[in-house]
C-alpha cells in the first residue's frame, strides 16, 4: 500500500523495530550514521538505538532519564533531550555518554526562566539552543551553547507569539523557526532567529511531532498522522498512521526524515509503536 501523494509517496516497513518491545515510545531521531535512536519515556525511560532495518544495536539512559520528551540529533551527532519530570535539557553522545546538563535536576525554573517541562531543545542555524518550555509553562527560550540565557520569549496566551502549550520546535535552515503550538491555540507559528513573530498555520489538529528537511519541507506528526506541507504552510501529502492491537490511530508523538527522506514516526496512544515509512 502506497501512503502520502505526488512527489511525496511512501510505502510502510512491516515489524521495523520489533527485535525489542518498547513501552511509549515518545521520539525518534536519526544521526549521520544512519543510526536510529528512539525514547522510549515510560514504563522504563531509554533511548533504543536500532539500524535503518530495525535491528537492535545498543540502549543506554536508564539511570539518568526520568521523563524524556522529544529528541533531536545536531550535525555532530550530538543527542538533545528534554526531561519533563526532573526539568532539564540532557547533550549526549551517541554511546550515552553524557556531555552537559542544563537546568537544574529535579528543580523547576522560575515563572518565565528555563526550565519547567522543557519539551523540545534544538540548535539553531547560528548555533544558539532554543527551548521549547512547555507543559509547565508557556515560552521559548534562547540560550547561548554553553547554556547562557539570551533571550525569552511566548507567555500564555492566544495572540500572535504567545502560547497555549509549546510542544516543540525545530529550526529551518535560513534562521527561522517553527513552533508547534498545540491545545488549544492548535497552530503552527513561525518566528525569525530573535523571536519576531512572522507567520501562523491555524487549525492544525494537536500538532505534536515537527521537523524540517534540508528543502525547508515541512513534516508534522498530528491529528493521529503524519502531514507534509511547505514553509507557506500548504499540505502536500497527509495520511492516518495506523497500528497497534487494533490497526488504528494512537498519536503520532514525533516524526524524523532520514538522509534517504525515509520518515519515522512514534506513537504515544499505547506501547511499542514505531513506524518507518520508505519513500518511494
Amino acid at each position: 500500500m502506497i501512503w502520502g501523494s505526488g512527489n511525496y509517496c511512501y510505502e510502510k516497513m512491516p515489524g521495523w523495530g520489533s527485535e525489542r518491545t518498547l513501552g511509549i515510545a515518545t521520539a525518534v531521531a536519526v544521526d549521520s550514521r544512519d543510526r536510529v535512536y528512539v525514547v522510549d519515556r515510560e514504563p522504563s525511560p531509554a533511548v533504543v538505538v536500532y539500524d535503518r532495518d530495525g535491528r537492535l544495536l545498543d540502549e543506554w539512559g536508564h539511570d539518568i532519564l526520568a521523563l524524556p520528551h522529544e529528541i533531536w540529533i545536531d550535525g555532530d551527532d550530538r543527542i538533545f533531550i528534554p526531561d519533563c519530570r526532573d526539568h532539564t535539557v540532557r547533550v549526549f553522545a551517541g554511546d550515552g555518554t553524557l556531555l552537559q546538563t542544563l537546568g537544574e535536576p529535579n528543580r523547576a525554573g522560575a515563572p518565565g526562566k528555563p526550565f519547567n517541562m522543557p519539551t523540545r531543545a534544538v540548535k539553531g542555524a547560528s548555533g544558539d539552543l532554543y527551548v521549547s518550555d512547555g507543559y509547565g509553562q508557556c515560552y521559548v527560550h534562547r540560550m547561548t551553547p554553553s547554556g547562557d540565557l539570551v533571550q525569552t520569549w511566548g507567555g500564555r496566551g492566544t495572540e500572535p507569539g504567545r502560547f497555549t502549550l509549546p510542544h516543540n520546535i525545530f529550526p529551518v535552515s535560513d534562521g527561522r523557526l517553527l513552533v508547534a503550538d498545540r491545545e488549544t491555540n492548535n497552530r503552527i507559528q513561525v518566528f525569525d532567529s530573535e523571536g519576531s513573530f512572522l507567520a501562523e498555520w491555524p487549525g492544525r489538529p494537536a500538532p505534536c511531532g515537527l521537523f524540517v528537511d534540508d528543502e525547508d519541507t515541512v513534516f508534522l506528526g498530528e491529528g493521529g498522522g503524519v502531514t507534509i506541507m511547505n514553509m507557506d504552510g500548504r499540505l502536500i501529502a497527509q495520511w492516518v498512521v495506523r497500528g497497534g492491537p487494533v490497526d488504528q490511530a494512537h498519536g503520532a508523538h514525533s516524526v524524523w526524515v532520514d538522509r534517504h527522506g525515509d520518515i519515522y514516526v512514534g506513537e504515544v496512544g499505547v506501547e511499542n509503536l514505531v513506524h518507518k515509512y520508505v519513500r518511494v
